[in-house]
């Protein structure tokens, strides 16, 4: 089995230009990534599309997918291949019925009763579980799921899970002997 990879970007954290960003999605891209999530939060739609857009433009020709985090609008809009969804977010089944046919849908899971709801639902194409370990992307504290809770996640449904928080390349081992689909990671690869 070969994980899925998934890159989420974050260009304040990193102290990125939407150009750098742009670059690091091209290089990811030509070294097999197969989707980057646009999630940069403080964008509003239009700046965002135009920064989806860019990356769409980046990664031509190649097999990535480009998801949008939590914004269906703006992922139709940019012509992106899909969205990713926050746990609290709008139902997965609902927008499943008004985007075209294989436009991904992902949502973040956190938990055995999350993934559960997600799977009743309907609607996603894969989940996104964590936080796995600890991560500089979150504060101190943050609750961490760990190996054993990944292997639950993906016993618990037949919805493809991906792992995301703290992980690096020595973490891929231990994620693939879980059953886990893939790995998301943002750090891994800025």
């Amino acid at each position: 089995m070969s994980l899925l990879s998934h890159f989420v970007t974050d260009r304040r954290r990193f102290a990125l230009s939407p150009s750098e960003l742009i670059a690091r999605a091209a290089r990811a891209s030509s070294r097999g990534v197969n989707v980057i999530q646009v999630r940069e939060r403080d964008l509003e739609g239009d700046a965002l599309a135009a920064l989806v857009t860019r990356i769409l433009e980046a990664v031509s020709g190649t097999a990535t997918k480009v998801v949008v985090n939590d914004r269906a609008d703006v992922a139709l809009a940019a012509g992106a291949h899909g969205v990713h969804l926050r746990a609290d977010s709008y139902s997965a089944a609902r927008l499943r019925a008004i985007v075209p046919p294989g436009f991904l849908i992902g949502r973040s899971v956190h938990s055995g009763a999350e993934i559960d709801a997600a799977a009743a639902a309907g609607g996603c194409d894969y989940l996104s579980f964590g936080t796995l370990f600890a991560s500089s992307g979150k504060p101190a504290g943050h609750p961490i799921a760990g190996l054993d809770a990944l292997r639950d996640a993906v016993r618990r449904t037949a919805i493809p899970v991906i792992a995301i928080g703290g992980i690096d390349e020595t973490a891929l081992a231990g994620i693939e002997k879980t059953g886990a689909a893939g790995f998301a990671a943002v750090g891994m690869f800025m």
